[in-house]
């Protein structure tokens, strides 16, 4: 979100002075760095979840516990990358103006996935779908925010 955040008065600047290429190319670089640190932080999660969960307190807990913490903290944040796309693009949208789009794809994320996912994938799939939730609702957040930020190329490349 820093990364996101932090581009918000350059794509102000950039706009205001009618330079849609550097906000282009802005967006791209911002989408690359937000992949990559997604990369990083799903690294350290694959690589190292017993001591990340440790940090929560699970050290003294019983060998099954920390099994399960181990396997619901690598499915639930599998999707990672994933995710950071999709914040920077939701804030990315805000900077150009476009608040509505931003948070459509905000609440269709949070409310519509984030709500409904876990409780119609355990009808469909067991129990342990709950799990799957929120990658399944980074996936289809990510394809969602594709077609904007597609849509936001060819608006940038016009003018």
């Amino acid at each position: 979100m820093g990364l996101s955040a932090g581009c918000i008065p350059v794509v102000g600047y950039n706009i205001g002075a009618n330079r849609k290429d550097r906000v282009k190319t802005l967006f791209t670089y911002l989408l690359a760095a937000e992949a990559i640190v997604g990369f990083v932080a799903l690294f350290i999660v694959e690589v190292f979840p017993q001591g990340l969960i440790n940090i929560f307190g699970a050290a003294n807990e019983s060998a099954y516990y920390t099994q399960f913490a181990i396997r619901s903290f690598r499915i639930y944040l599998c999707m990672i990358p994933l995710a950071m796309v999709n914040k920077g693009t939701f804030i990315f949208l805000q900077a150009l103006g476009k608040a509505k789009g931003s948070m459509i794809l905000s609440l269709v994320r949070e409310i519509i996935f984030g709500v409904f996912l876990p409780i119609l994938l355990p009808l469909a799939f067991a129990l342990n779908s709950i799990l799957c939730s929120f990658p399944a609702a980074d996936i289809l957040t990510f394809i969602l925010s594709l077609i904007v930020i597609l849509r936001t190329y060819k608006e940038l490349q016009k003018n």
